[in-house]
């Protein structure tokens, strides 16, 4: 009896006070906060939110709770710009994100490198609806716009030298046209590298006969389930987040669509697009520091096709690792056709439209996780006739209406026309 009766008297008040403590203590650390619509100034739920401590998700509230201290916060969510906030004390943390949908032109390493075209470019954003630009970081030869150290570790650097001093310094170029309030995304062509290919012939794919496999315009690829391939492109994600870049896009994230080809793995659909699926996930790891939208380019057909249309681009797997699915919806690419329609570039806008009706009813995504290409060049697959405003518009005009993030114009010589956009 006297043992318990010095337990009920000591040791019990001594734990409940040691209980208290660590409650208190983590109540000091923890860190509150609530993400808000800056238009409707309403809480925005499964928003993305990033600290030194982890990625978490926003509740139904929009609020979401830190349980240790950290500096900062940093937010992001599809259909909005990315923001980051100090933590200051015990004040609950507000971020309040900006709607915005892309409405981007493509510059290749060339076009980015030119002044000529990149200040074209640029200046469209004053009398049009363009506010973004999507850059080659690492373009379809390989090449890069800046002196890359992913690439020079690897044995790949093959860089588009700067035509102007100031330009030499690619994270101040990029900090110019932040400045001039443009959203940029950085395209990376993945397993498409003829530099890395004849740096690692090891890695790259081959054909039957065991030779490097080049396909139509003379180019290597690159083995998608070697596992050296798949960092030294998350690498290269990394630097494009490190300079400032607001999104990573991922393109020619795929397998070679030509048979016969030979891979470090059996060549099925499963192992395809397990392929594609995970170095996608690995990038939305690598990349969480940086609180940057992730988005990889599909054929316009994944749409469509009920499998993986043999390059491992499966549709109802890409939305969990990506916050933007972005169709190539060029009617030039649709050379089969829809049902009901042999000629795609006859009506253009039904292409966009339908196609995304598709992706999103396979998906079960918003239109607001999709950004398609639209075509912004002549023909080459029915009468090579040239797209011009009305044809440009109605591809706007569809992808507007099923409520995408935006657009992207695709013209590979990066020559646009004022009056074939949309105005203000």
């Amino acid at each position: 009896m006297t043992f318990i009766r010095a337990l009920r008297r000591y040791a019990i008040p001594t734990l409940l006070a040691a209980f208290t403590a660590l409650l208190t203590a983590r109540s000091a650390l923890a860190v509150t906060g609530v993400v808000l619509d800056s238009s409707t100034q309403n809480p925005l739920a499964d928003a993305i939110i990033t600290t030194s401590a982890g990625v978490m998700r926003t509740d139904e509230n929009g609020r979401f709770e830190i349980a240790q201290a950290v500096k900062s916060v940093a937010a992001r969510a599809p259909g909005y710009l990315r923001t980051e906030a100090k933590v200051s004390g015990e004040t609950p943390v507000t971020l309040v994100l900006t709607p915005f949908r892309p409405k981007a032109l493509y510059l290749s390493v060339f076009g980015v490198t030119s002044k000529t075209l990149r200040n074209t470019a640029v200046s469209l954003a004053d009398s049009t609806v363009i506010n973004a630009l999507v850059i080659d970081v690492k373009g379809d030869r390989g090449l890069t716009p800046y002196r890359s150290a992913a690439r020079e570790a690897i044995g790949a650097a093959a860089r588009v030298t700067a035509r102007a001093p100031q330009d030499q310094d690619f994270p101040a170029l990029l900090a110019r046209l932040h400045a001039q309030h443009l959203y940029l995304i950085a395209r990376i062509v993945v397993f498409k590298d003829d530099p890395l290919a004849d740096a690692h012939p090891e890695w790259s794919v081959h054909t039957a006969e065991g030779e490097p496999w080049r396909d139509g315009e003379n180019l290597q690829w690159m083995d998608p389930f070697s596992h050296d391939v798949r960092q030294h492109n998350l690498d290269v994600a990394e630097e494009a987040a490190q300079m400032g870049f607001d999104e990573v896009q991922f393109d020619y994230v795929r397998f070679p669509d030509k048979s016969g080809l030979q891979f470090v793995l059996s060549n099925t659909r499963r192992n395809r697009t397990a392929a594609i699926v995970g170095l996608l996930q690995a990038a939305r790891t690598r990349l969480a520091p940086y609180n940057v939208f992730i988005s990889a380019d599909i054929f316009g057909y994944v749409c469509w096709n009920l499998d993986d249309t043999a390059i491992g681009q499966q549709i109802e797997l890409l939305g969990e690792p990506l916050d933007y699915i972005s169709p190539m919806l060029y009617p030039s690419g649709f050379t089969w056709g829809l049902p009901g329609l042999s000629n795609p570039v006859t009506d253009p806008g039904q292409i966009v439209r339908r196609s995304l009706a598709e992706a999103m009813k396979r998906t079960h995504l918003p239109g607001v996780r999709f950004r398609p290409w639209l075509q912004a060049f002549r023909d080459y697959a029915f009468d090579r006739r040239l797209l011009d405003a009305a044809t440009i518009s109605a591809q706007v005009n569809a992808a507007d209406a099923a409520g995408t993030d935006g657009w992207m114009l695709w013209n590979p010589r990066n020559h646009y026309d004022a009056a074939d956009l949309p105005h203000r």
